[in-house]
């Protein structure tokens, strides 16, 4: 289904993140993002490429069989190697980071197909993620009670500077407020 067709709001979240994600790292998306899921999984995938480049360097090499006809098949083909066990185990559960790495390696495709003149498949490449998402992550994001646990994870977090220096602001200005205060009503 196409996220025009989404109704299931998990579901439909996960279409805007397909969406949202391959066009900001192919950069054809707009500033922001379009919902506080996507913004995390903008700043995850951003994290992720930072701290381990290295990891990212082989997949040109991975992807050397790429083309416009197969694409998506293949990448959908890697996803189920590394996420549907051969054995089904009830008791497995998806973790956010195995959620993310769908994402970012569709992200990875999307790259590639962009950087081998196969831009075509960038129109279809979000909506086979989408669907793969929705068959595979939406069930078990269901009974954890939706996207929730993977905006508090992945949601860009303020650092200590920051909280330190709003904490000082706000105290210098309740300072000067009482102050003022003070003042007036001494006089």
């Amino acid at each position: 289904m196409a996220l025009s067709e989404q109704e299931d709001p998990i579901v439909r979240e996960a279409y805007v993140m397909s969406h949202d994600y391959i066009a900001y790292v192919t950069g054809r998306a707009s500033s922001r993002a379009p919902s506080k899921t996507a913004a995390a999984l903008r700043n995850a995938g951003d994290e992720l490429l930072e701290k381990f480049p290295i990891f990212f360097k082989r997949w040109p090499r991975l992807f050397q069989d790429v083309s416009e006809e197969n694409a998506c098949m293949y990448l959908i083909k890697i996803l189920d190697e590394h996420f549907k066990p051969q054995k089904p185990n009830p008791s497995k559960q998806l973790t956010w980071s195995e959620i993310l790495s769908i994402y970012v390696l569709a992200g990875q495709m999307a790259i590639h197909c962009q950087e081998n003149g196969m831009e075509k498949i960038l129109d279809s490449l979000p909506d086979q993620v989408g669907e793969y998402v929705e068959k595979l992550v939406c069930p078990v994001l269901k009974e954890k009670g939706g996207w929730n646990g993977f905006i508090i994870r992945y949601s860009k977090k303020e650092s200590p500077e920051t909280k330190v220096i709003k904490i000082c602001c706000g105290t210098l200005l309740l300072l000067t407020v009482a102050s003022i205060i003070y003042y007036v009503l001494k006089r």
